[in-house]
């Protein structure tokens, strides 16, 4: 028989080859995910008493034979009727025509038997199909160059099932390659419900008759069968029959190359009003952390289909590692799609859900265990407070603030610890924190010799995380220690009294001014206590904070991002080295210990570098001689 496939277009494979799907390479996908079906179904008969004959081994094989590829499975193959209408007329879609047959089935079927099939053009400049029906209709011979024209014959085939037969184009000789096929297999097959064999690899064993020099077996290589896929993952069991270590395993079989466990993981299985299932894991999140590393992967009826789940995942959580699993996401999914369609949305503020009341219930049932893990997750739980509404709400119960003394409070719970001695005059409760526990070091110790908590906070979200508490919690102010002098950074009613008059002051700003940058420095005179640092560098809370959202969020507040560094040079006047300053009447020496004292001000913060940094360590050393 010879005929002309049933489509629109003269010639529909330069279509499919160019716009059917973005990489070639998904070919073997569709293939085998039809080599799948095919075996689902005929599960499904036997299952129902609808195929009497014995199943037999159902594993799908994947051959290279030469110039050819060759997809064989033993499912319920195809009759020529069955051909003509689901090859030849390419609208139809074999697993769709099944599934309203047998709308009670519960095997999952995976793909769309039509246009799936023809990707087989995208690499292939001839297709075979050999096959036979689980009924007793004959064996059919399918062939097709490419062109719009198509032969079929009584076929060879004396078992049920069927082998797709690719001649791969010279342009795509890279499918004929053992390591790119096991590569692929591995990719978009690795979890398909249907064992799927390849090739051989090699096993070590003890040997049965032979022995080492010590009298023990001796260990020899032996070929078996390369099954490339795990039939049963964990995503697709109960979590009730899961240990702890079963979920480990799986996060290294999906991520071979990250040797750290995850820190725990949630394990998702809806069937209202969508259908998810999955386990999405919490790893340590280092500040340095690679976004495109052990991304998390999203499946079809435990078929590949992407891991650029934007969409489906809420951003906040794009740094969990893991697997999702939903028949309401396509095979051909694109960016597009998943922006728009209601289930995915739906899939995500569910997922969003279910990791707030995770860490919930973590919280609750575990605080010592939920403390000890705080500092891997706090980048998870911040970025959801600052993006998702719903997730904020749930987690300022749970959302932790850690001090300098590492100890760890709720919010509550250290509005109430600091209330008595940080609140301002304004009725402001003050929370002081540093960002960096080593390079603020001073300002720290300084704020905890008056009695004040600080607090740590070092993550990459600071800037904005410390503006949301600010707006979520009444009557609050977070300013960072090195913000200003330890006097001004809660306002109280007293203050210190001068040692200097107007007219000194008057007298010392200038001379001070003249050994300092003013474009990165403003001379601020302060009345502080005498054992004080005689100068302070010090950084508005409000033009910092908001310089950091800036660089944050890609310059989204430009005004503050193209500010200059700028700092504050606050000068103790009631320090006796300020004094012994006015007091100097010889201006080299005078303008010598200025300079020294700002240099000092500057090393404490960091700020003294490269050549400033050596000429300063010259000066001591002459200045000590």
């Amino acid at each position: 028989m010879k005929g002309n496939l049933n489509v629109q277009t003269e010639n529909i494979f330069p279509v499919i080859k160019k716009f059917l799907y973005s990489d070639h390479e998904i070919f073997l996908r569709e293939l085998v995910a039809n080599a799948i079906d095919a075996t689902q179904k005929l599960k499904a008969l036997s299952s129902r008493g609808e195929y009497q004959g014995e199943l037999g081994d159902l594993t799908i094989d994947v051959k290279i034979d030469k110039k050819k590829l060759i997809i064989s499975d033993h499912g319920v193959g195809m009759s020529a009727e069955e051909i003509e209408k689901y090859i030849n007329q390419i609208a139809f879609s074999g697993a769709n025509d099944f599934l309203d047959k047998y709308k009670d089935v519960q095997e999952n079927l995976i793909g769309h038997f039509g246009l799936g099939f023809y990707s087989a053009f995208m690499v292939a400049d001839k297709v075979e199909i050999e096959t036979k029906s689980y009924t007793d209709a004959p064996a059919a011979h399918w062939s097709c160059d490419g062109s719009p024209e198509f032969s079929m014959t009584k076929g060879k085939r004396t078992s049920h099932g069927t082998d797709i037969i690719l001649h791969i184009a010279d342009d795509c000789s890279e499918f004929l390659e053992e390591h790119r096929v096991l590569e692929l297999l591995r990719k978009y097959c690795r979890f398909m419900p249907i064992a799927i064999r390849f090739g051989e690899e090699s096993v070590w064993e003890d040997s049965e008759t032979e022995k080492d020099k010590d009298g023990n077996p001796k260990r020899v290589e032996k070929k078996q069968p390369r099954i490339i896929n795990d039939t049963d993952p964990a995503w697709k069991k109960t979590p009730s029959s899961l240990t702890d270590e079963d979920y480990k395993k799986f996060y290294h079989e999906l991520y071979p190359m990250n040797f750290e466990d995850p820190l725990f993981q949630i394990h998702l299985n809806v069937d209202y009003p969508f259908n998810l299932t999955g386990i999405l894991y919490f790893p340590k999140v280092r500040r340095t952390i690679d976004p495109n590393r052990n991304k998390i992967q999203l499946y079809c009826n435990q078929v590949f289909v992407t891991d650029s789940v934007e969409g489906v995942v809420p951003d906040y959580l794009m740094l969990l590692h893991g697997v999702l699993d939903s028949p309401d996401i396509p095979l051909n999914v694109s960016r597009s799609y998943l922006q728009s369609d209601s289930n995915v949305k739906k899939i995500s503020q569910h997922i969003s859900k279910k990791v707030a009341d995770k860490l919930e219930e973590i919280y609750k049932n575990n605080r010592e265990d939920f403390e000890k893990k705080w500092d891997d997750i706090k980048i998870f739980v911040e970025y959801g407070m600052l993006t998702e509404e719903k997730f904020c709400e749930k987690a300022m119960k749970f959302a932790l603030l850690k001090n300098s003394e590492g100890q760890y409070s709720n919010l509550d719970e250290y509005r109430e610890k600091i209330k008595a001695l940080q609140t301002d005059k304004d009725k402001n409760v003050v929370y002081l924190y540093a960002t960096d526990a080593e390079e603020q070091h001073a300002y720290i110790s300084k704020a905890k010799a008056k009695g004040y908590d600080v607090l740590i906070m070092d993550s990459p979200l600071n800037a904005h995380y410390i503006n949301l508490l600010e707006q979520k919690i009444e009557h609050t102010r977070f300013v960072r220690v090195d913000s200003d002098t330890v006097e001004k950074l809660i306002a109280h009613e007293d203050t210190i009294p001068e040692k200097l008059t107007q007219e000194e002051k008057d007298k010392l700003k200038p001379i001070i001014e003249g050994e300092v940058d003013k474009q990165r420095f403003t001379v601020m005179l302060e009345s502080m206590e005498s054992d004080d640092a005689p100068m302070v560098i010090t950084q508005n809370e409000f033009m910092r904070r908001y310089k950091e959202m800036s660089e944050t969020t890609g310059g989204g507040m430009g005004f503050y991002g193209e500010m200059p560094e700028s700092y504050n040079l606050v000068v103790n006047i009631n320090h006796p080295l300020i004094e012994q300053v006015l007091k100097t009447e010889d201006a080299d020496k005078q303008k010598q210990l200025v300079h020294q004292l700002t240099d000092l001000a500057l090393l404490s913060n960091g700020l003294l570098k490269g050549e400033a940094l050596t000429e300063f360590l010259k000066r001591s050393v002459a200045m000590i001689g």
